[in-house]
């Protein structure tokens, strides 16, 4: 394996922030083991030829623009705000999605004071509305219909309409106690976000190309078993289609004999939705036993 710093891949991660950690677990799933000195902000990976840059959310789908990384990890919302902030510049974005990736939720939402009278969309019509996104959200009036001032701050934009630098504000919403904090409350959504994983469109030299694959294929192995659970039961034959139709995300279960009988099989089966409490109460009343639900750590289809 090269060690050469033109044969590794280089990956941007957020380095501190909502993404950070489940950024790195997910490159720790898919086998990666690095080292990182103390302040430093490059994971050096020991059994891949893999770097992790770790940088501003910002700066992410900049560096894959501008090559120096071939991979990113970003939310949605960075990744938009710099794909209309390029386009609207005249310039090509040189990076594309290629996977949703199942973590850092959030919405971008517009938010308005608790006393604000908001009557519908026509309410923001001349008002002033704070954001650290401009772009997405002229391109959200825009399609609206709505005239509406946007003023762009690069922070504390839930302090705005006490400033009085705006009337409203457009930001990122997670459990919304910011905003409550502020005396603030959702009136719309402008945009879902979620990290995502993007990559350059230039061809990448072929020496890099094999491993890119491997660790995309990974990283949707990871992705596909998150909330998969592996179910183990026993049912009566009788019940078999019943008990089929309730596993959740199923495709074929895999059926079995049980040794000293003809009327129970065992039923395993790969579940790639969440397995609830209810789930295996229904199973049970369907006539299933000796139910056991395991997780599954890796999956390769």
């Amino acid at each position: 394996m090269s060690v050469e710093s033109g044969t590794r891949i280089k990956v941007a991660v957020q380095k501190s922030g909502r993404l950070t950690e489940n950024s790195l677990d997910l490159l720790g799933r898919c086998g990666l083991k690095y080292s990182r000195g103390k302040d430093q902000l490059v994971c050096f990976g020991e059994n891949m030829p893999l770097d992790v840059l770790l940088v501003r959310d910002d700066d992410i789908p900049s560096l894959v623009q501008e090559d120096v990384c071939e991979l990113g990890v970003v939310g949605l919302n960075v990744v938009e705000e710099k794909r209309l902030g390029f386009l609207a510049a005249g310039i090509a974005p040189l990076f594309e999605q290629v996977m949703t990736l199942d973590f850092g939720r959030c919405r971008m939402s517009i938010a308005v004071p608790e006393e604000f009278s908001y009557q519908g969309r026509s309410s923001l019509a001349g008002k002033r509305i704070a954001t650290t996104y401009p772009n997405i959200l002229e391109r959200w009036l825009a399609e609206e219909q709505i005239a509406a001032e946007v003023v762009t701050l690069s922070g504390a934009v839930e302090i705005a309409p006490r400033l009085g630098r705006a009337e409203l504000i457009c930001d990122l919403v997670s459990t919304g106690s910011t905003l409550a904090a502020n005396h603030l409350r959702e009136v719309e959504t402008v945009l879902e976000s979620q990290a995502v994983l993007i990559r350059t469109p230039v061809p990448v030299a072929a020496e890099k190309v094999s491993w890119m694959n491997k660790l995309l294929k990974r990283m949707d192995g990871v992705q596909q078993v998150r909330e998969s659970k592996y179910i183990m039961l026993h049912a009566p034959r009788s019940a078999l289609a019943e008990i089929a139709a309730l596993l959740p995300g199923s495709e074929h279960p895999t059926i079995m004999p049980l040794e000293g009988t003809d009327e129970k099989v065992a039923v395993h089966a790969v579940c790639r939705e969440n397995v609830f409490w209810e789930t295996l109460e229904s199973l049970k009343a369907a006539g299933a036993s000796a139910i056991l639900v395991l997780p599954v750590e890796k999956m390769l289809a």
